[in-house]
């Protein structure tokens, strides 16, 4: 049986930060990765959004670890030549009854340590937006968008140049918590038998799945697992924004929002999709991930609300992704559930459960919490 000193389980973005940050402590870490490569789910399936950390609860992890990560994240790409870019964001009001929402809002951000955040009437958005309806915006400057996949790379490229390594179609079958280690088995044909110190639970939508298939792991400290599939429609022609458009947030997600590639391509999404009654505790399996060319038809009076000139048959599929839920669609927005030692009383096992949006804007800070989680801050 081997012994390693860390095991990360998934290779998303947050999976690679935390096996960064633990092999750059010394720490001999193992990513196990079912997929046949990294951030094949939910990293390589959403906005691609750097967010400013206005939206979220005071004081909540999703405020505290956005605000912190979205600042780590952009001294990192400047420092790594990671492609991105501070374009900012304008929420909208499309109605004067919504107007005191943009404010409340500006209020939450400031309180969560936005503090470049612009209120801006109808002229002074569409000055910066001409084909921009909207009776106010809120203005967010810190918000930008990057390659998610070059920040992948750069996360693994750390961790494997500190001695982490990545082992790819490694799925895990199970394991078992005993004093002082923590048993996984794990791989394909030829299974591997580890000993690990040190266990990160990063497997996003299977986290909770993970969690159960460790034989002595509470199960009442296991919550509940949703799934809410986002498809997005790509534009065809010239962006007409060269900021990214949000309207007012929206039951499950931000809403049908207007974001831009690096490359300039608009793409508008995601939808809010709740998938079919949540899965068995212990199974993990996968994801249909078409996109649906009729669901975009309910775009279009969405989209027309702040841009009227929306031509007809203006949209197509582009790709869909799921956000990893802990709280249903009858509930209010769950935080981030990052569960260490000191709440279940497991020496060396970290859960990161929910870790929807802002997980890819907050992935440093979060990497850092599990460590401080760990007490090896």
């Amino acid at each position: 049986m081997e012994s390693v000193g860390a095991a990360v389980i998934g290779a998303g973005v947050v999976g690679l930060a935390c096996a960064r940050a633990l092999a750059q402590r010394g720490i001999e870490t193992l990513i196990l990765e079912r997929n046949d490569a990294f951030g094949r789910e939910t990293s390589a399936r959403n906005s691609e959004v750097i967010h400013a950390g206005l939206y979220y609860p005071t004081a909540s992890l999703k405020a505290r670890l956005c605000v912190a990560g979205r600042r780590q994240l952009y001294a990192f790409c400047s420092t790594r030549g990671i492609a991105h870019r501070r374009c900012g964001k304008l929420i909208v009001a499309t109605s004067s009854a919504q107007e005191s929402r943009l404010g409340l809002l500006q209020q939450q951000g400031e309180a969560n340590g936005v503090d470049d955040l612009q209120l801006l009437g109808a002229t002074a958005a569409a000055t910066l937006e001409p084909e921009l309806k909207c009776s106010a915006a809120l203005l967010s400057p810190s918000t930008g968008i990057i390659d998610s996949h070059a920040l992948m790379l750069a996360l693994l490229g750390d961790a494997e140049h500190a001695g982490a390594w990545l082992a790819l179609r490694s799925p895990l079958h199970g394991g078992s918590i005993e004093p002082h280690r923590i048993v996984l088995e794990a791989g394909g044909d030829d299974r591997l038998h580890l000993h690990a110190a040190i266990v990160i639970n990063a497997a996003g939508p299977w986290a909770p799945q993970v969690a159960a298939s460790l034989a002595g792991f509470p199960p009442a400290l296991i919550p509940a697992n949703f799934h809410a599939k986002g498809n997005y429609y790509a534009l065809a022609g010239r962006a007409p924004f060269s900021r990214l458009v949000y309207p007012l947030p929206a039951a499950g997600g931000l809403g049908v929002h207007l974001t831009l590639d690096l490359g300039g391509q608009a793409r508008f999404g995601p939808d809010v999709e709740w998938l079919a009654d949540p899965p068995p505790r212990t199974a993990v399996g996968e994801f249909d991930y078409r996109v649906d060319p009729a669901r975009g038809k309910a775009f279009y009076a969405e989209i027309r609300r702040y841009w009227p000139a929306l031509p007809d048959d203006a949209l197509a599929p582009a790709h869909a992704g799921v956000r990893p839920k802990i709280a249903g669609c009858a509930e209010p927005a769950a935080d981030f559930l990052i569960q260490g030692p000191a709440q279940h009383g497991i020496a060396g096992l970290v859960n990161l459960f929910g870790i929807e949006s802002p997980g890819l804007t907050a992935c440093l800070a979060i990497a850092e919490h599990v460590v401080t989680e760990l007490g090896l801050d």
